[in-house]
């Protein structure tokens, strides 16, 4: 604690000059008295409470004196805060969403498990942008950067297939992520790529998208999701859904050569828990960078001392009261 106007504290020398006078006048001052020709009955009453309680009054009126020029002198404490200020990251998340992804390999199927893990990832990650792109035969913009982690997440859940044409265009799904990237001005600015497939469709070449990427400094993490060997796919039937194993084709090549070409890192998940560790090792990698910066924050404490004030004033009214009735 200190005082905005300390040497207000001088003030405090009235209140003591009141006392040392008010303990003159008691000890040498106008005192009633009588005179008696025995001390015996009166030594033997001892003191009376009376005499006690009627320098209450004073006493009250003091420190409620000293409280107020205590106050006046704006007693205040201050905390050391901190500040962080972040240098978020921006980041697109490239999901395949070609019919394929309705496999079971994963809990409850590869498109399911993966929202839920990206969400997990999103709500661990405050301070950055954030965007979804969408592809089967050909891409989409889900969601563009932004802060807002509910609306991202809202559109997240969204994600599904059949919305647009079927296949595996990954070099389109690329290049549109690149195409919401390229104005960032963020210092850090990457693309997850997620698929299960191989490249079967689309205009844009994904060795040529990788480039594009490699030249506006995007780094690209791509993640292939899939079982080895066959994974269980639900195909309709006359008799209804059943479920076929099917065989699990992944580019590895492909994304292997996207990730290197950018400078990020190719990743393969085969169930739920691989996948979340993937997400878990990318979050490490590219960590909110933070600057601290403290400053002080101040706050007064003089109400507590203007209310205590108030409150001796008050008991020395009511006390004074009642000994004025005294008889």
């Amino acid at each position: 604690m200190f005082f905005e106007y300390p040497y207000l504290l001088w003030l405090l020398a009235v209140p003591a000059l009141l006392l040392l006078r008010y303990l003159w006048i008691e000890i040498k001052g106008r005192r009633p008295h009588m005179r008696v020709s025995r001390l015996d009955a009166w030594q033997a009453g001892g003191r009376s409470v009376f005499e006690l309680i009627r320098h209450i009054p004073f006493v009250l009126r003091l420190a409620a004196l000293c409280l107020i020029i205590v106050a006046i002198a704006r007693p205040r404490s201050a905390t050391q805060v901190e500040k962080v200020d972040t240098e978020g990251i921006d980041i697109i998340f490239a999901m395949d969403v070609s019919t394929s992804m309705l496999a079971r390999d994963f809990s409850p199927d590869r498109l399911s498990a993966a929202k839920d893990i990206a969400i997990e990832f999103i709500s661990q990650r405050p301070s950055d942008r954030m965007g979804i792109v969408v592809f089967a035969g050909e891409s989409y913009t889900q969601c563009p950067l932004t802060t807002d982690r509910a609306t991202l997440i809202n559109l997240m859940k969204d994600v599904q297939t059949d919305l647009i044409e079927d296949g595996t265009a990954i070099g389109n799904g690329l290049a549109t992520a690149v195409a919401r990237m390229k104005d960032s001005d963020a210092k850090s600015r990457v693309v997850i790529l997620l698929t299960d497939g191989v490249n079967n469709m689309g205009e844009i070449d994904p060795g040529m998208a990788a480039e594009i990427a490699k030249t506006y400094g995007i780094r690209v993490y791509t993640i292939g999701v899939g079982a080895n060997g066959s994974a269980p796919y639900p195909i309709q039937t006359p008799w209804g859904i059943e479920l076929r194993n099917v065989p699990v084709e992944i580019d590895e090549d492909l994304l292997k050569g996207i990730a290197d070409g950018t400078g990020g890192r190719y990743f393969r998940a085969t169930d739920n828990t691989k996948l979340a560790e993937i997400y878990a090792e990318i979050g490490q990698m590219e960590k909110t960078r933070t600057s601290v910066d403290s400053f002080p924050v101040y706050k007064d404490l003089f109400e507590g001392y203007a209310i205590a004030a108030l409150v001796c004033l008050i008991l020395e009214l009511l006390i004074s009261a009642i000994l004025r009735r005294l008889p």
